[in-house]
């Protein structure tokens, strides 16, 4: 059954596409509290903070085997591409 992810793991084992926030950027944010808490200030004071880079992932290998068609629109506007 053809379904969209989250993550880029599941589309890298198989998964037919994924869209969701970057893991990379997700890293950046934690990284930057890290360093503010470290600098004194108190995390209960600290923003939250969401990842605003969203990243489209396709595995066109899987589309293939489940007999699916992905547009080239959709594919020129993906972060990464899997054939």
């Amino acid at each position: 059954m053809p379904a969209i992810y989250e993550s880029h793991q599941f589309v890298a084992e198989g998964g037919l596409a994924a869209y969701g926030g970057s893991i990379i950027d997700s890293y950046r944010l934690a990284g930057v509290y890290v360093g503010r808490i470290l600098k004194g200030e108190k995390p209960a004071d600290l923003p939250v903070q969401q990842s605003t880079k969203v990243e489209l992932l396709i595995n066109l290998k899987t589309a293939k085997l489940l007999g699916l068609t992905v547009s080239s629109q959709v594919v020129a506007r993906a972060d990464e591409v899997i054939e």
